[in-house]
């Protein structure tokens, strides 16, 4: 079962489950939620503090991200404690080049970076989500 809940998928991590695993299950939870109400629902509480700052760091910026690529109108405040920040640069990327970090540090979402986080343009892109013009683009209606 997937985590239904930012809190839920924190949990999980701390009772051992794999980070990656579980955060990409919540993302997918998510994109499933039938409102933007139930989308809120899920990032609303805060998750305990892990003790893993770049995790802590994370939690929040996914949660802030989430919330304006949804746009759900509001972005829960615990995503502002100075615990969900870095305090030193953190790439994503296995070994990175003095390329593939400017790289990073001018793509990287603004509630990722604004955290220290530098990571891909769609860092929570799953099979699942809406492309981003997709998501913006009005529905069309047939007239025949």
């Amino acid at each position: 079962m997937h985590p239904n809940t930012l809190v839920e998928a924190v949990e999980r991590i701390r009772a051992g489950s794999a980070p990656d695993v579980v955060l990409a299950e919540f993302v997918d939870s998510f994109e499933l939620a039938k409102t933007d109400r139930d989308r809120y629902l899920a990032i609303e509480c805060e998750p305990k503090l892990t003790g893993d700052v770049r995790l802590d760091a994370l939690v929040g910026a996914i949660a802030e991200y989430l919330a304006k690529q949804r746009r759900l109108g509001h972005v829960p405040q615990w995503v502002c404690d100075p615990a969900r920040f870095l305090t030193s640069p953190w790439f994503t990327t296995a070994s990175p080049s003095d390329a593939m970090r400017e790289y990073l540090t001018f793509s990287s979402p603004a509630e990722f970076a604004s955290r220290n986080i530098f990571t891909e343009e769609q860092p929570l892109r799953r099979a699942r989500s809406p492309r981003p013009a997709e998501a913006l683009r009005p529905t069309k209606t047939r007239t025949t």
